[in-house]
């Protein structure tokens, strides 16, 4: 049986994920509407812009959903879905969806001209090599709960965590070629 993952594509960067997830034979739908996820076995939301996602979310009916089918299935957050997945965000204006207990904290790493590139070690990766990760307008992570895995770092800081099949990420792994990360959500989705 195949899986499907959605793409929640109300804004942002979600075709890039659309073309990682190909690569690994995995069949996508990009989600517009609640009832869209009703197809899927997991959902990433991609990076983009976290206030005028959150709007969207919230004007489209889809924050609820979005919540309920976190309760039962694995969301991949990525840089403003990151923000998204948070408990609580230093902004007002967003409105998180509560999906994993953790305080994201905007533009952490600085704005446009600071984004970055580092390479990092993927704690869950055996082998050890490093990921050349993207860090773009990146959120930090503050005040993670009890049972929050950490699984990978930069510079001390936590840029990707786990939380049972959810994991959230600082940086952007659909704009390399090194498909380890979207791989090993994947195992998360049983079908």
């Amino acid at each position: 049986m195949n899986r499907t993952v959605g793409v929640l594509a109300l804004q942002g960067a979600y075709q890039k994920h659309v073309d990682c997830l190909s690569r690994l034979g995995v069949d996508t739908l990009l989600i517009r509407k609640a009832s869209e996820l009703d197809q899927c076995d997991g959902l990433i939301i991609p990076g983009g812009e976290s206030t005028t996602m959150s709007l969207l979310i919230q004007e489209s009916g889809m924050y609820e959903p979005l919540r309920d089918f976190a309760q039962v299935k694995p969301v991949m957050g990525v840089c403003a879905g990151m923000i998204m997945m948070s408990a609580s965000v230093d902004d007002q204006r967003v409105k998180p969806l509560q999906i994993m207990p953790f305080r994201a904290l905007r533009n952490h790493y600085g704005r446009q001209v600071h984004s970055f590139s580092a390479d990092i070690t993927l704690d869950f990766d055996a082998d050890g090599d490093t990921f050349h990760a993207h860090f773009i307008r990146a959120p930090g992570v503050e005040t993670l709960a009890n049972g929050i895995e950490v699984l990978a770092t930069c510079n001390d800081e936590s840029v990707m965590i786990g939380d049972g099949g959810h994991i959230a990420l600082s940086f952007h792994p659909e704009l390399t070629d090194d498909a380890r990360i979207h791989a090993y959500w994947l195992s998360n989705i049983n079908v």
